[in-house]
């Protein structure tokens, strides 16, 4: 952990919405006048879109399974050498995945594959990572032990799954039976290497239907905000204030000692208002202010 050169990690599975609390990280960085280097997840993953399909389905022969959730799908190596380095030295390597056309165009490549390792930003105030793996422990790499501060985005798990089966329905042209296919198939890696994370997380932002939702893979509609309550967990309470926070963010209510409960709507808002002091502290520390 670094106080020169912050690490700041957003993880969360498939269809979590990571992008929601991404958005309200841009919102403060703005406010602050900060220079985030940006890190997404899938710029490390180990395969392209189609060596990975083409992996998944050796391995299916044999009997075994692949996903992008588990070890063999990832490089974790790089992304602790990726943390570490950058918070010794505020450098590292880093490259991006090219998801669609629009993306892969400036650089002259297809989409589903890799841009080539580059420098991170050397003028950068933070590293800010955004994907699946921001507090992944294994026998062979500890990333979260590089990490300054670790935010969980995590959907109770039907209502993950509906988001994630109308998002590759719509956005990405999957069959409703493909993308269950890709969810029971990475099943056992979400056990082993998605879940523990949310044990080591500062603060986990838990989305939770107030609708049925106990048959997602027939749900016809993703539950919208004012039909959802966000759980909010502190791992170290003592550091906040609930008496203002609760005072701030309206409908919002202490459910233990740790947790905060606000209204669905009020996600953003409640996002920015925790997180602004702790990233204003952690840039007034790497300034000598």
């Amino acid at each position: 952990m670094s106080q020169k050169h912050p690490v700041v990690a957003v993880t969360g599975s498939s269809g979590a919405g990571t992008t929601t609390v991404k958005r309200a990280f841009e919102h403060i960085f703005r406010r602050e006048g900060i220079t985030p280097a940006i890190v997404e997840g899938d710029s490390f993953h180990r395969y392209g879109r189609k060596e990975m399909k083409e992996a998944v389905e050796v391995l299916r022969k044999e009997g075994r399974t692949l996903s992008h959730f588990g070890a063999e799908g990832n490089l974790f190596d790089k992304l602790e050498n990726l943390f570490r380095t950058y918070g010794e030295t505020g450098s590292g390597e880093i490259r991006y995945y090219l998801h669609n056309e629009q993306e892969a165009a400036p650089y002259n490549q297809e989409p589903g594959t890799f841009t080539a390792w580059q420098p991170v930003d050397p003028n950068s105030d933070l590293l800010f990572y955004e994907g699946l793996h921001g507090g992944i422990v294994t026998e062979g790499a500890d990333v979260a032990k590089w990490v300054d501060l670790l935010i969980g985005v995590v959907p109770i798990v039907n209502l993950e799954w509906i988001q994630k089966i109308h998002r590759d329905t719509a956005e990405r042209g999957y069959s409703a039976e493909a993308v269950t296919d890709t969810i029971l198939r990475r099943m056992p890696d979400y056990v082993q290497f998605v879940t523990p994370q949310f044990s080591r997380t500062d603060i986990n932002f838990q989305r939770i239907p107030i609708v049925d939702t106990s048959n997602p893979f027939i749900s016809r509609d993703i539950p919208t905000p004012d039909e959802s309550f966000i759980v909010i967990r502190f791992r170290h309470p003592q550091k906040y204030d609930f008496p203002y926070l609760m005072q701030m963010i309206s409908g919002s209510w202490m459910s233990r000692p740790n947790t905060l409960v606000v209204p669905g709507v009020k996600m953003g808002f409640a996002m920015e208002i925790i997180l602004t002091p702790i990233i204003h502290d952690m840039i007034e520390k790497k300034r000598g202010g």
